[in-house]
């Protein structure tokens, strides 16, 4: 059975309560929840990770290539600042998602630009807690070639 990391980072532990304007009021709890019935759904085994720290982040996509088949990432604030993420997920040559809660292209200007987008396969964004099914999804079809 293949198996994929989903990378959460920073602030993302406050799901839930914080600005639910843009973020909804789904916790990452339920959100690991919610994956974890749809990885059982498509035949995937998971792994879910949320660290605050750019240096466990990237410790974590260093892990990737001999145990993992794909990852699904929400840089979170380091999407536009993160040029260490961007390397590390350059580094795999695993296939890669980014998935963002909110729509960041309808956002402020500085969350406008995704440094990290430029080393995954492609980005969903703006679907809530959706977005992580749809990447799960997308990422069957990438993983086992379908």
């Amino acid at each position: 059975m293949k198996k994929i990391l989903i990378i959460n980072g920073p602030n993302l532990n406050l799901l839930g309560n914080r600005e639910k304007t843009f973020y909804g009021d789904t916790t990452l709890e339920k959100i690991k929840s919610l994956c974890v019935k749809e990885c059982i759904k498509n035949e995937i085994e998971m792994e879910f990770f949320q660290s605050n720290h750019e240096g466990e982040l990237i410790e974590k996509i260093h892990s990737v290539e001999n145990i993992y088949d794909g990852i699904i990432i929400n840089p979170a604030a380091y999407t536009h600042t993160s040029i260490a993420l961007l390397d590390a997920l350059r580094a795999t040559s695993k296939p890669k998602i980014e998935v963002h809660i909110s729509n960041i292209y309808s956002r402020e200007d500085y969350r406008r630009k995704s440094i990290t987008s430029e080393a995954v396969n492609g980005i969903i964004c703006g679907f809530g807690a959706n977005g992580y099914l749809l990447a799960i999804e997308a990422m069957k079809k990438l993983i086992y070639n379908k």
